[in-house]
């Protein structure tokens, strides 16, 4: 039987649970000591995946930045970058974003009806699959396990947390907090509404807390729930 990979859902957050506001720029966040975390994190992963819509919005490279943290995973025997992936139900993807173009080996993982839509505007730049007639997360990770796939960063959007998050599938959960208030309805939201396993008294089980610099960290375990 294939080993699914360990899932790491990873976001930065406003106080009120928005991943951005609705200007036309990228709202930061972070900060340069939480993005060299993340760096970490990305280093420590055998693949890291975001949704076609964040690709399409934010238009990321999504690299391990650190050339230290490269020439480690290179002297452990892996790819100087981890796999990057990419979930899409339209295949609505241009080849002239900066994902397709900057890093390692690339997967678009889509469904019967835009997998050929999907190869031919892509086929040259990453490996494309279908898991059949539907989005199906479990065989998404049945799929990356059988390529080896230990240990998956899940970098958004709130779509694919919430997806995640209510099929029970994600294992760590990483997020940053920042001193910011949002407030705005139409934004992008970390989670969104959704029927969670043990509903809304299961409380997830807390693995760290720590500030860095104006941010707060917490790392949690949802699969570790109490009621």
């Amino acid at each position: 039987m294939t080993t699914r990979p360990y899932v790491i859902l990873s976001a930065a957050m406003s106080v009120d649970g928005y991943l951005d506001d609705v200007s036309p720029e990228r709202l930061i966040l972070s900060n340069a000591a939480d993005f060299d975390r993340v760096d970490q994190v990305r280093a420590e992963s055998d693949a890291i995946l975001i949704g076609a819509t964040t690709i399409r919005k934010d238009n990321p490279r999504l690299l391990v930045n650190s050339e230290e943290r490269r020439a480690q995973r290179v002297a452990e025997g892996k790819p100087a970058y981890p796999l990057k992936v990419t979930v899409t139900r339209t295949g609505d993807l241009s080849a002239d974003l900066k994902f397709w173009h900057h890093g390692g080996e690339k997967l678009v993982v889509t469904v019967d009806d835009a997998v050929e839509k999907v190869r031919t505007t892509l086929g040259h730049l990453t490996d494309v699959i279908s898991v059949g007639p539907v989005l199906d997360w479990g065989l998404v990770l049945d799929e990356l396990g059988r390529r080896g796939i230990g240990r998956l960063m899940v970098e958004g959007g709130g779509t694919i947390h919430t997806q995640l998050m209510a099929a029970d599938l994600a294992d760590e959960v990483h997020l940053a907090i920042a001193p910011l208030l949002v407030g705005q309805p139409e934004a992008a939201r970390f989670l969104g509404a959704a029927d969670y396993p043990g509903g809304s008294t299961a409380r997830m089980k807390v693995l760290e807390v720590r500030a860095i610099d104006d941010v707060v960290f917490v790392r949690y375990s949802p699969k570790e729930r109490t009621t």
